[in-house]
């Protein structure tokens, strides 16, 4: 039962006395048969994607003689005003002494969802797979705040997962009564945001979350500083966290080899595509423009509609994770078993390496290292992670260029 039903915008919702509730995907599924279109006849890597081929080793490009030594943050011992989830040096201090606040955004149909808002501002976004071929993101702000976020949407099974890894408040447009379930039963249901009654933009700390365009798109929209406010006002716990887990390191690992530029296919009428642009080392990322029946794909920049510049990272990584039916089509439910460790592609510099991610507890950070343990280094910055299924491969489409086509399961 709810342990609160608050008036306004926003409900929070608590359920008092109730356990964790585990629930057991009722079936496990083959691949989906989403459309995939090749281009270019692609060099596979070894298709055992359970132990990584490639061989990076820690050691980073020696500097050039005088050169300061950089400084590397992480996996623990973060200065308090280092942002954990970046490896910067924060403005404010202070933004680091509450918890992150996550999410939910959609941009499908790109007709209308498109551009998003507030997305450069993030973090970490989780972009993976939902049902009927999209993605959909989970966007994560902790070291910077972001005035709206959104067009906001539903929550999927794996959020569960996220909100755990970060111990944030989390933000979504409803779900599924299946996935509602999970999250309503577990025990962060006093950090969930939706939405109540229907408040107009600009957010409040009262109404943190609001309708843009009401008479047309009537989209839902959140400011990450008011939810952060709203649930302090609540009285639930919304100190500093430990965030310990990702290590960041400027100096460019040796051992990778060329990634320039990195494609990312889950169906026909959701692709997206990261550009390394060397004169900021960042990756610029670029999206689905038509629905590809066969034709070919078609790329248009993703901007951010707050600021109008395209939305990019300092970090892409590619991590497999095996998929399962939660509930099969036509009312498809998908869980991702984004737990103990795997193989992931990181994309950093230009270079791309074969790692492993490892979460060994419910609550860890989501880390990446090498086959023998020694942690990989992130470039300090914002990082976009890309979930795929296990049987997702890596292929080589021109030099520097690589392919993921989503594969259940």
């Amino acid at each position: 039962m709810f342990k609160h039903l608050l008036n306004g915008l926003v409900l929070i919702f608590l359920l008092a006395g109730c356990g964790q509730v585990k629930i057991s995907p009722t079936e496990t599924g083959n691949p989906s048969g989403l459309p995939i279109v090749n281009t270019v006849t692609p060099s596979p890597l070894p298709t055992d994607t359970s132990t990584p081929t490639l061989t990076p080793t820690s050691t980073e490009t020696p500097l050039p003689t005088g050169t300061p030594t950089p400084v590397v943050y992480g996996p623990t011992n973060f200065p308090a005003n280092v942002d954990p989830l970046t490896g910067l040096v924060v403005t404010d201090p202070s933004l680091l002494d509450r918890r992150p606040v996550a999410i939910k955004v959609n941009i499908v149909p790109r007709s209308s969802n498109r551009p998003p808002w507030g997305l450069s501002y993030a973090d970490i976004v989780y972009d993976y797979y939902h049902n009927d071929g999209y993605s959909r993101f989970h966007a994560i702000f902790y070291g910077s705040d972001s005035k709206l976020v959104g067009p906001i949407r539903s929550g999927r099974l794996l959020d569960y997962d996220l909100v755990h890894m970060y111990q944030s408040i989390f933000a979504y447009g409803s779900a599924d009564a299946l996935v509602n379930q999970r999250l309503l039963n577990s025990d962060f249901s006093n950090r969930l945001i939706l939405e109540g009654n229907t408040s107009a933009c600009p957010p409040t700390t009262a109404n943190p979350l609001c309708r843009y365009e009401p008479n047309t798109y009537d989209f839902l929209l959140g400011d990450t500083a008011s939810l952060s406010a709203y649930i302090t006002s609540l009285g639930v716990s919304n100190g500093r966290q430990n965030l310990d887990g990702m290590t960041f390191n400027p100096l460019v690992p040796n051992g990778g080899v060329q990634g320039e530029q990195v494609y990312v296919r889950y169906s026909g009428d959701n692709y997206t595509r990261w550009d390394y642009d060397s004169s900021t080392g960042r990756y610029l990322r670029f999206q689905d423009n038509v629905y590809d029946t066969g034709q070919g794909e078609e790329y248009t920049p993703l901007t951010d509609r707050l600021n109008s510049q395209q939305l990019s990272a300092s970090n892409v990584v590619i991590i497999l994770a095996r998929h399962e039916y939660f509930q099969r089509p036509p009312n498809e439910i998908i869980d991702i078993l984004l737990s103990g460790s795997g193989t992931a592609y990181a994309f950093r510099d230009g270079q791309m390496y074969q790692v492993l991610w490892s979460r060994p507890t419910i609550n860890s950070v989501l880390s990446l290292s090498y086959s023998d343990g020694t942690p990989f280094s992130f470039k300090p910055g914002s990082t976009w992670f890309q979930v795929v299924g296990v049987s997702t491969q890596a292929t080589q489409e021109t030099n520097g260029a690589w392919r993921f086509n989503f594969l259940l399961p």
